[in-house]
């Protein structure tokens, strides 16, 4: 049996070697309501066709692994209630009972390379959570992209990680962590934070050279490209950071644990800065989508050429 199913514009697109470009679904039923959560979808789709490539959104419905929707399927995502929050540990679980999911990282870099595309954009990758010295908290994001030969495009890790433990954790499995046109680690809401990024490259091309030959050095996983959210959208993060400490302070208080961390951290800042957040979020989703898709154009190019 077929592990996936492509849309028919991600089925054309695979076979006559135009770019393809992966996209999460968490965002849509994890990270805001409908129709705006189905609006943003659309925007970040067609902000990747503008670039020439084609969007692959990635979810599971009704237990069938989907690499790219229609528009009535991300409909149904975006109304769906009770949709898992899919990574590598429930992926086949899911599948398998028949239900809905919506792909983390983790879960979207699986799939991608499954369908044999080697670009994705998303927001923040996770990571390694504060406090993870005592509640073993790390993202398997973390070691998916140790494992998964798949490039990623994000605003750094989400910054209410502990963010240098995670540039740690990224450096002892091997993963090129590259900061695009900036030396500086991006730190999601904000274009810059104080920390050095391992690598920096400043054109798609170099990017997708990188990519194409770590195949042929025969190394493991994939890699991360650290794209800083425009100037004009970002939150600086003197401000942020006082927001983050509240935010963090006030999830410890209420006991919020596990899984349940970041959605609350993440509503909790939304709420602290008025909307702020989400706004930028979006911004640097839909720069990341537009990068991606650039790559994926030079990705193409020189697989075309061997």
């Amino acid at each position: 049996m077929s592990l996936f199913t492509p849309s028919p514009e991600v089925a054309a697109a695979l076979a006559d070697g135009t770019p393809v470009v992966a996209l999460e679904s968490t965002i849509i039923t994890h990270g805001m309501p409908f129709p705006q959560n189905v609006q943003v979808a659309r925007q970040v789709e067609a902000d990747i066709r503008e670039r020439g490539a084609v969007p692959a959104t990635i979810a599971v419905l009704n237990g069938t692994l989907h690499i790219g929707l229609t528009d009535g399927q991300l409909d149904q995502l975006a109304k769906a209630e009770n949709v898992a929050k899919l990574s590598r540990a429930d992926l086949a679980v899911c599948m398998a009972q028949g239900r809905n999911g919506a792909t983390t990282v983790a879960a979207t870099m699986i799939a991608a390379h499954l369908a044999g595309i080697d670009v994705f954009a998303t927001g923040g990758i996770g990571g390694v959570h504060k406090g993870a010295e005592d509640s073993f908290d790390i993202s398997a994001d973390l070691s998916e992209l140790a494992q998964t030969p798949v490039t990623v495009v994000a605003a750094g890790a989400k910054a209410i990680l502990d963010v240098p433990k995670t540039l740690e954790m990224l450096e002892t499995n091997g993963v090129p962590v590259i900061a695009y046109q900036q030396d500086s680690f991006p730190a999601f809401w904000s274009a810059r934070s104080d920390l050095t990024a391992p690598l920096r490259m400043d054109t798609p091309t170099r990017i997708a050279k990188a990519h194409v030959l770590r195949s042929k050095l025969g190394l493991h996983g994939g890699q991360l490209v650290a794209n800083p959210i425009p100037t004009a959208d970002e939150i600086p993060t003197q401000t942020m950071a006082p927001i983050i400490a509240r935010a963090t302070a006030d999830a410890v208080e209420h006991g919020i644990t596990g899984k349940g961390v970041t959605p609350y951290l993440l509503q909790r800042i939304f709420e602290l800065t008025e909307g702020r957040s989400l706004t930028a979020n979006i911004a640097l989703v839909r720069n990341n989508a537009r990068l991606a898709a650039e790559i994926a154009h030079e990705i193409s190019a020189l697989k075309s050429r061997g």
